[in-house]
């Protein structure tokens, strides 16, 4: 498996183990992470704290973003997608859109190179975590 991608499944563990949504997500640039972050909704009582935005954050002011790649253990929702295309971040790699569609093709209609690995880790972490906590991942996900 990718070291970067191995990395945001650290950040998405990290998560599940302080009681939070399973999902990580690291950004790369010049072949080296500079930020990482966990979805943190849970913790920080912060609807906004999705991993790729807690990632974005602890990566703190890097220049430009167009030639850093995003990855995330899941497909970016909307909000996410909106960071990504707001900054320039041009390829997004995604350990999985089976458990969360997210948005894709919004991405993509925006020039962002979009890479659904289909990880079985990646798929095992969220089917586990949607299964045994249906209502707070329906509030993650605005239902």
């Amino acid at each position: 498996m990718d070291k970067f991608m191995q990395a945001a499944i650290e950040q998405a563990k990290k998560g599940k183990s302080e009681g939070g949504i399973p999902i990580g997500s690291v950004i790369v640039k010049d072949g080296k992470i500079c930020g990482a972050g966990h979805n943190q909704r849970v913790q920080k009582d912060d609807p906004m704290a999705h991993a790729e935005i807690d990632c974005l954050r602890n990566a703190g002011r890097i220049g430009s973003y167009k030639d850093t790649t995003l990855y995330s253990t899941l497909m970016p929702c909307y909000l996410c997608a909106g960071a990504v295309v707001q900054f320039g971040i041009k390829k997004v790699i995604v350990g999985e859109s089976k458990t969360f569609d997210g948005a894709e093709e919004f991405m993509k209609s925006h020039g962002v190179e979009v890479i659904d690995l289909n990880d079985s880790t990646c798929i095992n972490l969220m089917e586990e975590f949607i299964e045994n906590n249906p209502v707070l991942w329906n509030e993650d996900i605005g239902e």
